[in-house]
């Protein structure tokens, strides 16, 4: 089974209570329910969240809620432990991760990632773009063209085999890097991340 996963806490510290704030008419969180409802791919899939608000506005959504416990919505719990919580519950062969502030899956973005995992037999996907970035004061001054650069996953899509999840591991030995278009990579964390990121989204749809 396909399961996808939204893990939404209640105790963000960037921007209170982002993952129901409304971005472009609707609470953040409603985009990722309706990236997992489109899919046809996803069988079946949970919001993980310890929030009675995020809790009412997901099941208006329509969305399945897991309960998950506090120690698991904390600034130090890790995405890993919060779906290995997920497959103690609900058993599945891949999990595919759509986190909340990560809103922008236009053109069936979620399956073709998912398409991609499964040709590439891989281990673990994410998507990302060519990171080039380089820490001033390194003396590198080569033209930007020039920079070989390295991929940065953007948080957007995720894809893992539930055993290398059941293992403990963020990933395993196979990776299939999935280079995708700048407009998906934004990931809200603070509220000019969200301005921009909707502003982007109000073009896109």
């Amino acid at each position: 089974m396909v399961l996808g996963v939204i893990p939404a806490r209640g105790g963000s510290k960037g921007l209170l209570g982002k993952n129901i704030l409304p971005f472009c008419g609707r609470p953040l969180i409603d985009w990722s329910i309706a990236a997992a409802e489109q899919s046809q791919l996803i069988d079946r899939f949970v919001v993980s969240t310890e929030d009675p608000e995020i809790t009412e506005v997901a099941r208006i959504a329509g969305a399945e809620v897991l309960s998950r416990p506090v120690v698991l919505a904390t600034d130090d719990a890790t995405t890993l432990a919060v779906l290995m919580h997920v497959l103690e519950h609900i058993p599945a062969d891949i999990v595919v991760l759509l986190q909340p502030t990560c809103p922008i899956r236009i053109n069936n973005l979620v399956d073709r990632a998912i398409q991609r995992f499964l040709d590439s037999e891989a281990d673990s996907l994410a998507t990302g773009y060519i990171l080039k970035d380089i820490e001033w004061g390194t003396h590198n001054n080569l033209p930007r063209q020039q920079i070989e650069g390295f991929f940065y996953d953007d948080g957007n899509v995720y894809v893992h085999r539930a055993e290398v999840l059941h293992q403990g591991r963020w990933y395993g030995e196979h990776l299939e890097r999935m280079i995708v278009e700048h407009h998906y990579s934004f990931d809200i964390d603070d509220e000019v991340d969200f301005s921009a990121a909707e502003a982007v989204m109000k073009k896109l749809i």
